[in-house]
C-alpha cells in the first residue's frame, strides 16, 4: 500500500463522537509511551500527524486520521501506566472498552508492545480481554532499534510462551523500529488485505 494522504479527521472524547462508521478501521493502541504515535508517524511518513510526547498519558481521546480517502487509522489512549488520576484511567478505561466492543467497523486492532520488555500483564490482560470478546488483534514489538538482535528474540520468546499459556495459537505479529521504518510495509500489507477482506465480506 502507497500512503498518498493522511489527514487528521477529529479527537473524540466519547464513542458516539466519532466519525460515521463507514470506512474500515484501524486501531492502534499499547501502555503508555510505548511509540505509538512515533509508530503512526512512521507509517504514514508525516513527521508530526500524531503529537509524540515524552510524558505518558499523552493521547486522551479518540483520534480518527482518514488514510487515502479509503480508511481510518485510531489512536486510542494508552492503559497502564500514567501521570493521571485514577479516575482518569478508569475513564480511559471505560472509553477503550467500549470503542472495541461498539464500533462495527473495526478491522483490527494493533496492540503495541515494548520489545525491551518482557511479558508485562496490562498487555496480556489487555490481549486476554480481546481474545475473549473474538476481536481480531495483532502484536506489534515496538522499539526494536534499541537492544540487541538476541534480546529481541529472547524477548519476544517469552511473550510468545506466556501467550502460548492460554492461547491456541498466536495471533499476527510485526516487529518494528520508528527509527529506521522497520516493518513499515508488512504492516501496511496486512492492513491492505485485512481491507479486501473488509470490503468484500
Amino acid at each position: 500500500m502507497n500512503i498518498t494522504s493522511a489527514i487528521f479527521i477529529k479527537s473524540s472524547a466519547r464513542v458516539d463522537q466519532c466519525p460515521p462508521a463507514d470506512k474500515p478501521e484501524f486501531a492502534f493502541i499499547g501502555r503508555s509511551n510505548v511509540g505509538k504515535s512515533s509508530l503512526i508517524n512512521m507509517l504514514t511518513r508525516r513527521r508530526a500527524l500524531a503529537k509524540t510526547s515524552v510524558n505518558p498519558g499523552k493521547t486522551q481521546t479518540i483520534n480518527h486520521f482518514l488514510i487515502n480517502d479509503t480508511w481510518y487509522l485510531v489512536d486510542l489512549p494508552g492503559y497502564g501506566y500514567a501521570k493521571v488520576s485514577q479516575k482518569m484511567r478508569d475513564q480511559w478505561n471505560r472509553l477503550i472498552t467500549y470503542y472495541t466492543e461498539k464500533r462495527e467497523n473495526l478491522v483490527s486492532i494493533f496492540v503495541l508492545i515494548d520489545s525491551r520488555h518482557g511479558p508485562v500483564a496490562s498487555d496480556m490482560e489487555f490481549m486476554e480481554a480481546l481474545g475473549k470478546k473474538q476481536i481480531p488483534f495483532a502484536r506489534v514489538f515496538t522499539k526494536t532499534d534499541k537492544i540487541s538482535s538476541n534480546e529481541l528474540e529472547r524477548n519476544i520468546s517469552a511473550h510468545n510462551r506466556e501467550m502460548l499459556k492460554t492461547w491456541e495459537s498466536l495471533p499476527p505479529s510485526f516487529i518494528t523500529s520508528s527509527a529506521k521504518h522497520q516493518g513499515r510495509d508488512e504492516l501496511l500489507d496486512y492492513i491492505s488485505e485485512a481491507m479486501m477482506l473488509y470490503n468484500h465480506g
